[in-house]
């Protein structure tokens, strides 16, 4: 059987590169410069000078704490990212593949937290961090994300159509328990949609501003936190907040390469063709 990839494909990738490397790259030509050459006309368009300067003087800042404030968002992220992929792909592979009673209303249920703006429920999760001692901390701003309705949900839908009810019930008479069906044949089958959800995911918790601004304290910053104690004060600094802006960059660049590197091969699997 031949198989040939459509060129399409490829000239979508490298569209969403470019449009990823340009607005990257003009940051990184703001944090090299001065904010006097940030803000003359014409503006450069030319990395400057003052790029080491700048960073150092991001990182050496003692109000904002920039370096800790990097391993603050890494670890809320990552463990977010990594309790929301996997809950969600055990409750995604039940939904779709296990019949239990209750099933379709339970499945409503979290369809509906969906629908429920995150602004309303700021005030009662704060007091309840506030009454479980966590306010303040990186669990306050970590636990309450580990579970995704939308991650649940995904996950089912992609389930659902992905995996064939015969080889789940091939495996079940070859004598595999239902752990050894979810890692040995569910989860593979998964992993494109599984990169997906954990780009949105640590995206989503590494861009988040006002919950970790509203619960943590100032020793336990996160970027987006730091970021806005950069641009705080009568007089805004342009080139330390874009130096600030590009290290803060960084990281989500990394994790879409990362992960896209499952997303493309999923893409690639969908445009193959006989």
């Amino acid at each position: 059987m031949r198989t040939t990839k459509s060129p399409l494909l490829y000239v979508g990738l490298v569209a969403v590169v470019l449009l990823s490397i340009g607005p990257l790259y003009f940051m990184l030509v703001m944090a090299s410069r001065t904010t006097d050459e940030i803000v003359s006309l014409p503006p450069p368009l030319s990395l400057g000078g003052n790029l080491f300067g700048n960073l150092d003087r991001v990182f050496e800042n003692p109000d904002v704490l920039f370096g800790q404030a990097l391993v603050n968002s890494l670890l809320v992220a990552t463990v977010a990212t990594v309790c929301v992929v996997v809950s969600s792909s055990l409750a995604g592979f039940a939904f779709a593949k296990l019949k239990f009673k209750g099933r379709n209303a339970l499945l409503l249920f979290v369809i509906g937290t969906m629908m429920v703006p995150v602004q309303l429920g700021l005030i009662p999760l704060y007091m309840l961090m506030t009454k479980l001692g966590l306010s303040g901390g990186l669990p306050s701003v970590t636990l309450p994300f580990v579970v995704a309705g939308f991650g649940v949900f995904m996950m089912r839908q992609f389930a659902e159509q992905a995996i064939p009810d015969e080889m789940i019930e091939a495996a079940r008479v070859d004598g595999a328990s239902t752990f050894r069906i979810f890692f040995s044949i569910v989860f593979p089958a998964l992993r494109p949609a599984a990169a997906v959800l954990g780009l949105l995911t640590f995206m989503e918790r590494w861009n988040d501003f006002l919950w970790p601004y509203l619960t943590l304290d100032a020793d336990h910053p996160t970027v987006q936190v730091a970021l806005s104690r950069l641009s705080s004060g009568y007089y805004s600094d342009q080139s330390l907040i874009m130096a600030g802006t590009f290290i803060g960059t960084l990281p989500l660049v990394v994790v879409f390469i990362v992960f896209g590197r499952q997303i493309i091969g999923g893409i690639m699997e969908g445009g193959l063709k006989a």
